[in-house]
């Protein structure tokens, strides 16, 4: 049973002993959790999931694959939808 939640957005995700990994956040790097798991591997693949679920890698994901189809295409994939000048789709805009 969950005992909580947790909004996982400007956090960090660090490995902290072999079976431990911490969540912290950039504003309120006091506000700490900790997590142990039963494996080394799984707590390498809980990192690995939750580093892949924030917002900036999937960002940095969309900048990068809107990227490569304009140079495949020629076109912005983004433009079709009325949103290709928005500042949170353009490389440097979102930063940490």
């Amino acid at each position: 049973q969950p005992i909580g939640a947790l909004l996982l957005e400007r956090c960090k995700i660090t490995k902290e002993e072999e079976n431990v990994f911490s969540i912290s956040f950039i504003e309120e790097p006091e506000r700490k959790y900790c997590f142990e798991c039963a494996t080394e591997e799984q707590c390498q693949e809980w990192v690995e999931a939750l580093k892949r679920a924030s917002y900036e890698f999937l960002r940095r994901s969309l900048i990068f694959y809107r990227n490569e189809i304009q140079k495949m295409t020629g076109k912005d994939p983004l433009e079709q939808y009325g949103i290709s000048e928005e500042a949170r789709f353009q490389l440097g805009a979102h930063r940490q």
